[in-house]
């Protein structure tokens, strides 16, 4: 359900596992939002990332393919791209100084992905 003060955002998912980023993907056109991706490899995401890219926030898995997605996190932090991690680790797996950025653990909800969102840039 969208809320009232969120406005239509473009929106980043960087997932690996198909399923949790289908239903990514359907949460967040439920809220009104688009959807850039879902991207499901760290090379795929570097294509993204050196083409014209423009998002509002990217919600990213910690964990791609055995990769960390820190490095990206932090290109995209310095891109003013506002970050939201989905871990199945929570807080305890995101890197000291990125720690700052929200993160919702998996499994996470329409709510609560709706909330984070709500606070990463307000209407």
């Amino acid at each position: 359900m969208k809320t009232d003060q969120q406005r239509p955002m473009s929106i980043l998912v960087v997932e690996d596992e198909s399923l949790i980023a289908m239903n990514l993907e359907t949460i967040l056109e439920d809220l009104g939002h688009s959807v850039i991706g879902p991207v499901m490899t760290l090379k795929d995401l570097e294509t993204v990332l050196d083409g014209e890219f423009r998002a509002d926030a990217a919600i990213l898995d910690v964990n791609i393919a055995g990769e960390q997605i820190f490095p990206y996190a932090r290109r995209l932090a310095g891109l003013g791209v506002p970050l939201l991690f989905a871990s199945g680790y929570g807080a305890s797996g995101i890197s000291e100084d990125l720690s700052h950025h929200p993160v919702v653990p998996k499994p996470y909800t329409e709510d609560e992905i709706a909330g984070v969102l709500d606070t990463l840039l307000p209407a």
